[in-house]
């Protein structure tokens, strides 16, 4: 599971978003990345999570604030999620699971009694010098994006 922990430099990666182009970390270096890890696209949970994230979406900009969306679905798949609910922020694609992986939140999951792989839902805020200012793990999405936000 996570061995991430709050201090620690955030680890560095690269992932295209819905347009196709390369995404890294320290591209946002001088500004706070609120990195949410996502299960899929347009299934209920993931969509209020991703509308939560945009309907504060200036509220985040106002304190700085980039969000990044990451799941394993393809660039075509996070266009189409972008359009149909008017998405603001920017989704990655992490069709390999390494940045999942390198994040500690691609893991064991249980549901209706069945094991299997999958995203663990999670949340890292990643401070303006690229250190893990804060963690959420197994996130419950109901007000979740906006107790993000306080915390900011």
């Amino acid at each position: 599971m996570n061995n991430l922990k709050v201090g620690d430099k955030a680890p560095e990666f690269e992932l295209l978003n819905q347009d196709g182009i390369k995404i890294a970390l320290k591209d946002f270096i001088g500004k706070k990345v609120i990195l949410y890890f996502y299960p899929k696209d347009n299934t209920p949970g993931c969509t209020t999570e991703a509308c939560d994230f945009s309907q504060n979406y200036d509220r985040f900009s106002d304190k700085n604030a980039v969000i990044l969306g990451v799941s394993p679905d393809s660039i075509s798949s996070h266009e189409k999620f972008i359009f149909k609910f008017d998405l603001k922020h920017i989704l990655l694609s992490d069709s390999e699971k390494e940045v999942a992986k390198l994040y500690g939140v691609w893991g064991l999951k249980k549901n209706y009694g069945k094991e299997y792989e999958g995203i663990i839902r999670s949340t890292f805020v990643i401070d303006e010098n690229g250190k893990i200012a804060q963690i959420y793990s197994n996130v419950r999405v109901k007000d979740h994006a906006l107790k993000v936000l306080e915390s900011l």
